[in-house]
């Protein structure tokens, strides 16, 4: 036997794809025979896998396991629920590595595997022997065991360790996602009032999709908290492991700023931490955490290349503009936007002030949003390696860690190719709203000699963070 899969579903951190389409079962059972080899030949014989609320989740969940239990390989099931808590089974479940099926915050007919092994984020080459793996019919031959246990209760309690925060009046946003039913377990347990929306898992996402990085999917929990005058409101993506934030008067607090201001927290017990930020992280973020002590560290964008840096250069905290915040200080280093709505909730409360006045705290920025755009998959890298080619014939400052992120006296700007779509992502940030307009002007123009038209310039929003 072997398996060829769709060259576009083995991507940098993780494998996605569209059901019915560049993923279905067989492309599961054979991810289950190349990963429990891959485990077999390390000595291993154990793993967890979990599965996200979407509607073909379950099936590709069978398929996996009953790939994994052909390679020879123990599998742990853990059932339904957020990519954090099979992280949090990965690192107590005396296991060897661990699989979760999830779209995240993707379209609702995509899905995909996000994979550990050896308590590191298994991504990059790792990911392409798969393929290498399963087009050869590279496998091991066994008969392995199946067990399903009941972990998130334990995944609760874990989260709630150490909770020592005060009493808030919060609004939850779910999105009908799969961290939905652990939403609902926590706030029984957390001092305050708690008003919650779309607990409930359905892979429809019929109230909203479920991605708190697009402004229109944070419009329920902005008016929840208007209309009941409430303090702060979270919001997670599809499958937990990212968190949105809206202050008290509704206003958005993005990803990035949220790792300056938990930097401030986390500055006072590891004071000269470095901090890790991806690379369409504000400056003005970066700026804070070295006027608090920090030593801010730029680094690629993706869940898998942030945790393997954490861990590299031990690092207490990191965060991506996106919303994904990793705590490594008294928790585990994975993404969690459970755990982080919690964290926020402490932080709020040692610090005796509105969320609202420890954002303002950090310097005021304007800048665009991440602007996604779609791009064919066998152009969107060759597009960028164009755009970096001439930017440095032209003598432009260019930091190419991940795209190329362009420095200059109007302030910054970014272009990457997304490894998770075909499509570019772009942003851009000044001191002023002219400054911000030569920057896009800037970013259009490359873009338009390569070829592509950045679709509705015209109706280009920008982010302006105010002190109060």
């Amino acid at each position: 036997m072997s398996h060829r899969f769709d060259p576009t579903l083995l991507r940098e951190y993780d494998m996605r794809g569209i059901v019915g389409e560049t993923l279905q079962a067989p492309d599961a059972y054979a991810l289950g025979r190349s990963f429990g080899t891959i485990i077999v030949r390390a000595g291993g014989s154990r793993i967890a896998v979990g599965y996200d609320g979407r509607l073909s989740s379950p099936m590709l969940e069978a398929a996996l396991v009953e790939g994994l239990v052909a390679s020879g390989v123990d599998v742990l099931r853990i059932g339904a629920g957020p990519t954090p808590m099979l992280y949090h089974a990965e690192a107590v479940g005396q296991v060897d590595g661990a699989v979760q099926i999830t779209g995240s915050h993707n379209p609702r007919d995509h899905n995909g595997f996000k994979l550990v092994h050896r308590h590191a984020p298994f991504f990059g080459e790792a990911i392409q022997q798969l393929g290498v793996m399963a087009a050869a019919g590279d496998w091991e031959e066994g008969t392995g065991r199946v067990e399903t246990i009941d972990i998130m209760d334990h995944y609760v309690d874990r989260l709630l360790r150490d909770f020592d925060g005060a009493a808030f009046r919060i609004g939850w946003d779910a999105g009908n996602g799969a961290g939905g039913p652990v939403v609902a377990k926590l706030v029984q347990r957390l001092p305050g009032e708690h008003h919650c929306l779309f607990t409930d898992m359905d892979g429809n996402f019929p109230n909203h999709h479920p991605d708190p990085s697009v402004e229109a999917n944070l419009d329920d929990l902005r008016a929840l908290v208007r209309d009941k005058q409430l303090d702060f409101g979270v919001a997670f993506d599809g499958d937990a492991d990212r968190i949105g934030v809206v202050d008290g008067q509704g206003r958005t607090i993005p990803g990035d700023r949220l790792l300056g201001l938990f930097a401030r927290d986390v500055l006072k017990k590891r004071p000269g931490a470095r901090i890790v930020g991806d690379v369409k992280v504000s400056q003005a973020v970066f700026d804070h955490i070295a006027a608090l002590g920090g030593r801010p560290d730029m680094w690629k964008s993706g869940h898998s290349h942030i945790k393997s840096r954490m861990k590299q250069i031990g690092s207490p905290l990191a965060g991506e503009m996106t919303g994904h915040l990793f705590f490594a200080d008294d928790y585990d280093g994975f993404d969690d936007g459970l755990y982080a709505a919690l964290r926020l909730i402490r932080t709020v409360t040692a610090a005796g002030q509105s969320l609202a006045d420890l954002h303002a705290a950090i310097p005021a920025a304007i800048s665009t949003p991440e602007w996604r755009f779609p791009v064919v998959e066998d152009r969107k890298f060759a597009v960028v390696d164009e755009i970096a080619l001439r930017l440095r014939t032209l003598g432009a400052v260019v930091n190419d860690l991940d795209g190329v992120r362009v420095s200059c006296a109007a302030g910054w700007w970014l272009l990457r190719a997304s490894h998770t779509q075909a499509a570019l992502v772009a942003r851009a940030e000044s001191h002023d709203s002219e400054g911000l307009a030569e920057l896009v002007a800037a970013i259009d123009a490359q873009l338009a000699e390569s070829g592509v038209i950045r679709p509705n310039p015209s109706e280009d929003r920008t982010r302006e963070i105010e002190k109060s």
